[in-house]
């Protein structure tokens, strides 16, 4: 496991840059492998758990009121549809 996850941090590293690493459970994988990386760890509150738990759910809901309105009836779908009304959503949502 912590292979595998040394690997994910060290792939996400290469693509976006030096960022501090969260997690929101009490394993002992994601803080071993940022010391091993020399990254920062953070590890959230319970209230933060809650905020950011209800935010996934928030935008689960909206893409699948938007499956249900626009459905994709393509063979072998990359949710391209998908990935477009999210870039909007996060767009309209950052601009209020």
């Amino acid at each position: 496991m912590f292979v595998a996850i040394e690997r994910f941090l060290s792939l996400v590293l290469d693509k976006y840059g030096l960022h501090q690493v969260s997690s929101d459970d009490d394993g002992t994988w994601y803080p071993q492998a940022c010391k091993f990386l020399k990254l920062n760890h953070h590890l959230h509150s319970s209230f933060e758990k809650s905020i950011i738990e209800r935010t996934i759910q928030y935008i689960k809901d909206r893409i699948d009121n938007f499956d249900d309105y626009f459905p994709c009836k393509k063979n072998k779908c990359k949710l391209n549809h998908i990935k477009q009304w999210l870039k909007l959503f996060v767009y309209q949502h950052n601009k209020e």
